[in-house]
């Protein structure tokens, strides 16, 4: 009779866990009787766990049977490609499943390509810095220049992953920073330091701060 088949006590709870940590999906089961519980990977329809037996080669992963109704599925070391639907299924005629979802989040990394190194550059060229990043969700980039100096038309920042300068003069001379967010912490940001060699004219003066070690920081300037 239908009414003494299975039936599921709660649905799966979506999860949203970061990497490198653990997850734990839960599949609460009524009047199983003899019939067999499986985890499944839905986008693969590759066979986790059967009862208390991990099928897959996969060993991070486990399986537990609590309180009798129970059947914990816990995945260690959370990778972003663990990402995805999963289904606890009972082998009844017909099938009896049901799904929950797995969102692997993963914190802001700048990649050092194509992201721009230190430049030196002419005063009146044309100067492109670059900014790229890596994470789930996708991070958003803002360029900043250190001390709070405008970075283009007095903005003091701009969100954006490249901005250009046209007509580069010393004014431009300094630090950038390129900051990645996408609300999982930390958020980083790279340093760009901008050099500018300006024209020779009259009172035309080169600065540059140089680190000698961790105990000295030197400041010089000179003509050109």
């Amino acid at each position: 009779m239908i009414a003494d088949l299975p039936k599921f006590g709660e649905p799966i709870q979506n999860l949203t866990v970061p990497v490198g940590r653990e997850a734990v999906l839960t599949c609460v089961i009524n009047n199983l009787q003899t019939y067999k519980v499986a985890w499944l990977r839905v986008d693969t329809q590759t066979i986790l766990t059967i009862q208390t037996h991990v099928i897959t080669k996969n060993h991070r992963m486990t399986i537990a049977h609590v309180e009798g109704r129970a059947w914990v599925l816990r995945i260690r070391d959370v990778k972003e490609s663990d990402k995805g639907w999963y289904m606890c299924q009972v082998n009844t005629d017909p099938m009896r499943n049901q799904i929950g979802y797995l969102n692997v989040v993963v914190p802001p990394n700048i990649l050092d390509y194509p992201t721009s190194t230190d430049m030196v550059v002419r005063e009146g060229s044309n100067v492109t810095l670059k900014c790229a990043a890596s994470g789930s969700p996708t991070p958003s980039i803002m360029w900043r220049r250190e001390g709070n100096e405008p970075v283009s038309a007095g903005a003091t920042s701009l969100n954006s992953s490249t901005f250009s300068i046209s007509r580069v003069n010393r004014l431009h001379m300094g630090a950038y920073l390129c900051i990645a967010s996408n609300g999982i912490p930390p958020s980083v940001s790279k340093r760009v330091m901008l050099i500018v060699h300006c024209k020779y004219h009259p009172g035309c003066v080169l600065c540059a701060f140089v680190l000698f070690s961790v105990f000295m920081l030197a400041f010089f300037c000179f003509k050109q």
